[in-house]
Parts: C-alpha cells; structure tokens; sequence
C-alpha cells in the first residue's frame, strides 16, 4: 500500500543562504523550507532523488505564503538497464504542472497545499518552478516552498503494472495469509502519511501515533476489539496532544529568536510538564505492550527534546545542544515505516531541563537518536490567530477532584448546583479547561437521557443548563467555546421538542445567551468570530426559535454609540445575513431594520458605516421609496454630508434619475430648447402676418386707398403711433369690378392682432408674445406631440405623428380606428379589437377616441364645448374665460402653414 517515500534533494539551481534546499528533506512544525536566490532567473530547477526506484502515486507541495511561484512542472526521471544511477544519466518524462493561487484573497496569511495524484516509476522527481507572482511582500522577486512529500511503494523486481500481487511484498503476509486484506490495499493512503499531518504534528508524538496505529491494525487481525478501541481513543486523543505541542515549539522558538528568554523557558517548563502528565495519563507503555509491566511509573518519561538544525539562523548558534532523552523501551521497537526520519545524530548528553520531575520517573542515562530541527514543519501563519491559555495547565488525571468553588461563585451557580449536583458544576468553574469542557459535555449527555413526562423539571433543568451555557460561550478556550454552542444547539433542537416546552421558555434561553454570542462575535481571534455569527445564523433557522421571533428582535435593538468598532460591526454584519437570508420575515420589518441602520450610521467607526451603508442600498433596491421616510430629507443641505450624498446618488441611479449634476445641466439644456422653439414659433407667426398683410395690401390697392392704421399694424418696418381699437375687427372692402374669392373674404374679416385665429378668442393681451404663450398653453385646439414637441392642431394629430412627426417610423395607423399606434403594442391592439371603429363621414378624437360630428364646427363643439372631450385639459380653462369677441372666425386662414419644429399646424 502506498507510504510515504524517503528521499533527498541532490540539486537545486540556486538557494537563499538560510533557507537552502537540505530543509526540504525533513518535515515537522518548525520547517523552514527552501527559498530562491534574489533576483534569480527563472525557471528554477530541483531535482530530488529517491531512496529506490519507486512507484510514484502522490506528490505534494506546500507553498511559501507570499513567495509564491506561478506554476510548478514535474518530471520522473529514470536510468537505463545498466547505466550507473548518476543524476548526468537521467532520462525525463513531463507529468503534467499545477498552477497555484497569487494568495491575495487571504492577505497572505495561509499556504496552499497542493496535492498532485500521479503513477510513475522511477528514480529522480525534477520540478521545474517558474516565476513569482508579484505582491507588496515578495520584495526580490523569489520563490519558495515549505515541504515537498512523495508518496509511492518501493519496487523490489520488475514492474508491470499489470501485476497484481506487486505490491504483495510484505514478508508477514507469508506467514499469515489473513494479513492480506490489511496490507493488500493498492489505492489507500493513510492519513499519517499525509503531509499535513508532520505539519502540525510534534515529531516525537508523531512517532508514537504512528506505532500505535501499526498496533491497532494487528490487534483488529488477532480480534482484540477491546484493546484496538483503546488505542483508537489514545490515537485521537494524541492527535490534539501533537498540535499543541507543536504550536508551544513555534512559539517558544520565536520567544527565542526575539530573545525573551523567558518565555521561551516558560513555554519548555510548560512542554515538559504537559507531555509528562499525558504520557502517565494514557499509560503508553500499557499501551504498546512494550513490557510486562502495567504501571506507568516504571516508564521513562523524560520528553524527547530535539536538537537545532545544522545551518540555524545566526541569533541561535550559541544555543547549546539540549539533551535527547527517550523511554528505553521505545528503542527495542522499530519504526514503522516512518520513511521522513534521517539518520539519527550523537551529542553528548547534558542537563538542559530544570522543570521538576515524579520521584518515580527514572532517567535515562544513554544518549538516544533524535530528530533534528530540521525534521519540524512551520505550521502555516494562520495558526498563529488560534488562543491558546498562557499557562496551559496539564491534563488532570480522570479520578481527581477540580479545586473548590468560592463563596461568590457558590451564590452564583446555588440554582446549576441544585439541578447538576456540586461536583459537575465545580467542573465547570474549574481553572482546567478540560474540566470546564467535560462539565458540558456531561450536562449534555445528561439532557439527553432525561425521560418525557415531568414539564417542570425539564424547565428547570433547560434554566440551569442556560447557565452553564452562558459561561462556557464567554470561555477564553476555544474548546470549552465549542462544547457550550454544541450543547446550546441540543438544547434547542432536541431538548425543547421533546418535552414541549413553550414559548416564554424559548424566548428566556434567547434572550439570555444573545447578548453573550453577541459580545463572543467581537472577539479578536477570527475562529471565535465567525463561529459565534454561524451559530447566530444557525439558531435563527431553528423551527422553535423562529416561531418566537425573539433573536430577530433582540438583533435589530439599536446599540449604543460607544460600542467597539470589533462588536458593533459584527452586530450589523449578523443584521445585514439575516435579512439577506429571510427578508422582511421572522420577525424583521423596515421599521425595526431603517431604525437599527440609522443608529448605526451615527457610529464613529467607518468599517461599521460601511456594512449599514451596504444594507440600506439592498433594502432600497428591494422596497424603493419607503426606506427614504427614515432618512433626512433629499436637498442641498443634506447632499453637503458626503455619507448622504453617496446614498442619495445611489437612490436616483436605482431610480434611473440622472445624477443632480447631470439634472441641472439637462434643465439648461431644456430651457435653452425651448426658447430655441419659442423663437422659431415667433418667427413662423410674423411670417403668418407678413402673409396676411400681403394679401391685405394687394386688395386695397385694386379697390382704393389704403387706410394708414391698417398699414401701420400690417407693416412690422413700420411703427404707427398706437390708436385706440374698435370692438369689431377691422375690414377692408374690396372696390371695383374684380370677383373676390373666398380665400380673400375669410382673410377679409379680421386682422392677426389681438385675436388667435384657432379658437377665436380676443384678447387685449395678444400681442405677440402673449399669442405664442397662448398657443404654448392654453388654446383648446392645439396641443403638443409627446414625440417631437411640436405644437400642432388636435384634429391634424394623427396625420402629423403618422406623416411628419420626427418619431414617424415608430406608429403605424390603425385600420379600425384609424389612430397612430406604437409598432411594439400594435399587433396586440389590432389582435384585441377593443378599440372605438372610426364612422365614415365624422371626425375621431385622438384624445378620447371618440366619434363626432364632421366639420370644423363639430371640432369646435368637441374640443371647447362644455360637454365636449373630458381628455382635453385646456377646455376647462377655455370655458372659465370670459367670452371673446369675433368667436365666429374661422381658423382657414390657417391653411398652408408648414408642420415645421415648434410650429403650429394648420388643418388640412
């Protein structure tokens, strides 16, 4: 079955001067990998040789978390039959490349871990590393790796692939033919052999994982359940047991490398005491059988400590060698398959550990081989976030009683006591976090066992247990955090549909345990963070704690201004999933939200106006207008503020307003347009006059003199002194033999001045300008085209939009109503057949669609009447005027205007 595969790094094509390519050959915590030259060129080659010639089946690569490559290349390589295995005789073949990520998104903080599934056979493994990704960090362009494993199986005879007992090569299968299904696994890999695991493992408790599994593997084949699940729960529990030791050896070498000596001894008195005290715990030597002995004092327990790398950083050559010592008994058991181990080196050995030891414990006084600094891993930065207690106290043995409770704390806990007894509550006001952590895990099991039937004893018991909840959620420990939200979701899930308690109950628990998952939610490690939010989240799905509505309510409670930056964001970040994940449910409204929002907005902090900010666009974007009532009213005062600014802006984009900016500059826009249209309209009127005043002057002059008042008012070049107008409109009576056609006798009785010659009304104030006003607003028998703006006569709309409307190719007419229709709503009105049939020999209203009579009259009567179209505003303000003088003058003098833009167009 595939292991991992012993190998060494014989070439590299450039290294930094610490950080050389021989780290790669070791992995453990405090790896510190291998690194590029400055400035190098690119590509860089590594080429590592194998212990044997092999069948590859995985390769990994831990990068370096901001010397990160582009893309990393691999090639097996092989020797000929005969040839000497020389890495010059070396013959490659490309396997493929993997890319890996420029890191950005986590800040730098983490290492990829690339895992490349291969099946190769051969000697060499060649990576080919390209160039870097560019960042802030990588200040001279370099590369770097942190770990390289192969995982594979050794080939002992010819390979064919085809072969299935190829890798049957274990001699104990000979001697017992029932090993076979637990070696004979071709495609397995243990996760000891993972390349994570030496990461975070410390080395020596690596080893002793790794024998006990080999362990537990023989006693599942002898039918030993009892001791293989013993081992089972030793294995997990030395697991934990390895990563904290591993993360104190981190951080008691940066203790050393800042010089704080110190600490550095604290952390090694802390190391020893706690690898001594799990060691007694477990009864190791038990364990592994190694003697007849059951006792655990007989085993030498002194720590293994290990020696500094051959190539240290500087700062620490002057430290001296501390001393290697190992339990005698461990020497007369081999290693299984443990391939990352090199050979072991001899130091003199020497007093290095003042930490006092059990009178029992018996030293060893041989040197023993140890793994070296250069076997530990650095675990990846982010590991640096995790809280660990300052003093780590060691693990309590299962029998021992915690310490006593004071009185205060007795005061506090007397209900708990009442319900869980002293002993289990004491646990859990306990200075060891693994008793405040069992205390939990007991409560739990506790609620779980607990029979249906007595309702009150179950109220007390989810009382007492919500107490214990609320001090294990305030815990410094990330454990003892984790137990009392596992424990908090039982209660809620499992307990309180079980025994049916109500409302009042649910909501007592929430209100309680809010505030503290809300203060657990600022907290500093980002583990405690964002788990404390997930569980809010989590909870607000609970069918019991949705029907009460209460955590939505208790979230949207305005804080107060002086909450931290940390705690108040994560209270808006916890609003702003809750409404994205319910909407304007369970509980939530746009009052309680807009209200909790703009208290928010008030706070010092610029990350928490942030996340309010964020939430009133998408409340606005979803609800619109009703988000506006809970904010300062939209002027100019307001816009100066630049956080109301920005929302407003945002506000008119959603709403597909222009910008105010980009307002006021269309409104000059608009009012440049319509005086450009004012001026065209005056100047199409003056050659209205100048055309009546034409026809004027060649009628007198065929029929007599010409009076000089008339002259003076048709003649703009000439300015007549003003005379008092008679009531009746001027006329000039054509004379002599010549026949008068009725163009001339309409134009005959009456003059442009004072008079709007659509609708007949006169008025003094009908000057020129006022005249155009008239026609811009207020004639009854014009109105203005919605498309092109122009002003034409009602009667003449439709023709105009269908003939000679700049938006003409837009409408098409209807053939049963005979009305301009847009083309996208025209087949749908056509299919419909809802619209008023146009009568042959009447007229069809554009405005109401209906029918009227024919004639100029029958318009008239239609758009002025006071019984006339209800969809022509300007008739009421016709109506409310005083009536006119010359009412009965026809508007044919109209005809021949052109539809030109801002005109007003005559009836055809």
């Amino acid at each position: 079955m595939p292991h991992k595969l012993q190998f060494k790094v014989i070439h590299a094509s450039g290294q930094d001067d610490i950080y050389r390519a021989s780290e790669l050959n070791h992995h453990s915590p405090l790896t510190k990998g291998w690194q590029s030259a400055r400035f190098c060129l690119y590509p860089q080659d590594m080429v590592i040789q194998l212990e044997t010639r092999s069948r590859l089946r995985k390769i990994q690569i831990l990068s370096h978390q901001f010397l990160i490559p582009t893309k990393i290349e691999f090639f097996v390589g092989d020797v000929p039959d005969g040839a000497q295995l020389l890495l010059e005789s070396a013959r490659y073949a490309r396997l493929g490349y993997v890319s890996l990520s420029d890191n950005e998104k986590t800040g730098y903080k983490a290492r990829e871990l690339k895992s490349v599934h291969v099946d190769a056979v051969g000697h060499f493994l060649k990576l080919n590393i390209h160039k870097n990704h560019v960042n802030k960090h990588n200040l001279y362009n370099q590369v770097g790796i942190i770990a390289i494993n192969v995982i594979g199986d050794e080939i002992h005879r010819l390979y064919d692939i085809t072969d299935p007992d190829l890798l049957l090569d274990d001699p104990r299968i000979e001697r017992d033919p029932a090993l076979e299904g637990l070696f004979n696994k071709p495609d397995y890999i243990s996760p000891l052999d993972d390349l994570a695991f030496d990461m975070y493992q410390d080395p020596e408790i690596a080893q002793i994982i790794r024998r006990l599994e080999r362990k537990k593997q023989e006693a599942v084949l002898q039918e030993r359940y009892d001791y293989a699940k013993r081992l089972k729960q030793a294995i997990t529990e030395l697991q934990k047991v390895g990563e904290k030791l591993g993360k104190m050896e981190v951080e008691k070498r940066q203790a050393v490398e800042n010089e704080d000596y110190d600490k550095a001894r604290l952390k090694k008195v802390q190391m020893d005491e706690y690898r001594l005290q799990v060691y007694k715990d477990l009864n190791l030597n038990d364990l592994l059988e190694l003697t007849g002995s059951r006792h655990p004092q007989h085993i030498d327990l002194e720590p293994v400590r290990h020696y500094s790398p051959p190539t240290p950083p500087p700062r620490l050559e002057e430290l001296p060698p501390p001393t290697i010592r190992t339990p005698p008994h461990y020497e007369e058991y081999p290693l299984p398959r443990s391939k990352s181990v090199i050979e072991p080196i001899t130091v003199p050995a020497e007093e290095t550990s003042k930490s006092p030891r059990p009178p029992e414990t018996n030293r060893s006084k041989n040197n023993s081989p140890r793994t070296p600094y250069e076997s530990r891993r650095l675990p990846p930065p982010k590991l640096k976030a995790l809280t660990l207690e300052e003093e780590l106290p060691p693990e309590p043995e299962n029998n021992q009683e915690a310490e006593p409770m004071s009185e205060v704390d007795l005061r506090e806990a007397s209900t708990a006591i009442d319900i869980f007894g002293l002993s289990l509550v004491s646990k859990a006001y306990s200075k060891t976090w693994s008793y405040r952590e069992d205390a939990l895990t007991a409560v739990h099991h506790q609620m779980q066992q607990m029979s249906t039937g007595n309702k009150e004893e179950a109220k007390s018991m989810l009382r007492a247990a919500i107490f214990l909840v609320k001090r294990g959620i305030d815990d410094k420990v990330y454990a003892v955090f984790r137990a009392a939200l596992h424990l908090y979701r039982m209660l809620l899930t499992e307990f309180v549909p079980k025994h049916k308690l109500g409302k009042p109950d649910i909501t007592s628990a929430v209100e309680k345990t809010l505030p503290n998952l809300f203060h657990k939610a600022g907290d500093t490690a980002v583990r405690n963070r964002d788990d404390a939010k997930s569980f809010i989240q989590e909870m607000a799905n609970f069918p019991e704690v949705k029907a009460t509505q209460t955590l939505a309510h208790e979230c949207v409670k305005p804080f107060k201004l002086t909450l931290g930056p940390r705690h108040a964001q994560s209270r808006c970040e916890i609003v702003e999933s809750l409404y994205q994940n319910f909407g304007l449910k369970g509980g939530l409204t746009i009052d309680n939200i807009m209200k909790f929002n703009v208290e928010g907005l008030n706070h010092n902090a610029g990350e928490v106006r942030d996340v309010i900010e964020r939430l009133i666009k998408t409340m606005y974007k979803n609800h619109g207008a009703p988000i506006k009532d809970y904010l300062p009213p939209d002027d100019e005062k307001t816009r100066k503020n630049t956080l109301w600014r920005q929302l407003f802006e945002y506000f008119d984009q959603v709403d597909g307003k222009p910008p105010r900016t980009d307002a006021k500059k269309q409104k000059a826009e608009e009012e440049q347009k319509k005086q450009a249209e004012i001026d065209a309209l005056q100047k199409q009127l003056q050659a209205l006059r100048d055309m009546n005043a034409g026809k004027t002057l060649r009628s007198d002059r065929s029929n007599g003199p010409i009076d000089a008042s008339v002259l003076s008012k048709n003649d703009p070049s000439k300015k007549a002194a003003p005379q008092k107008k008679k009531p009746e409109a001027a006329k000039v009576k054509p004379k002599g033999n010549k026949p008068t056609t009725k163009d001339d006798d309409d134009v005959s009785m009456f003059t442009v001045d004072n008079i709007c010659i659509f609708c007949g009304e006169r008025n003094e104030s009908f000057t020129e300008e006022g005249l155009d006003i008239h026609y811009w607003k207020n004639c009854p028998m014009l109105k203005r085209c919605t498309n092109c703006k122009q002003v034409v006569e009602i009667a003449t709309y439709t023709d105009h939009v269908l003939t000679e409307c700049e938006a003409k190719s837009n409408f098409s007419k209807c053939p049963r109503c005979s009305e301009a229709i847009a083309k996208p709503e025209y087949d749908q009105h056509v299919a419909d057949k809802a619209c008023n049939p146009h009568k042959t020999g009447q007229n069809h209203c554009p405005l109401c669609h209906e029918n009227i009579s024919s004639g100029e009259d029958g318009w008239k009567e239609h758009l002025m009447g006071r019984t006339g179209c209800k969809q022509n505003p300007r008739r009421l303000l016709a109506l409310n005027k005083p009536a006119g003088g010359a009412t009965g003058n026809k508007t044919t003098a109209a005809r021949g205007r052109g539809g030109k833009a801002g005109s007003v167009r005559g009836r055809k």
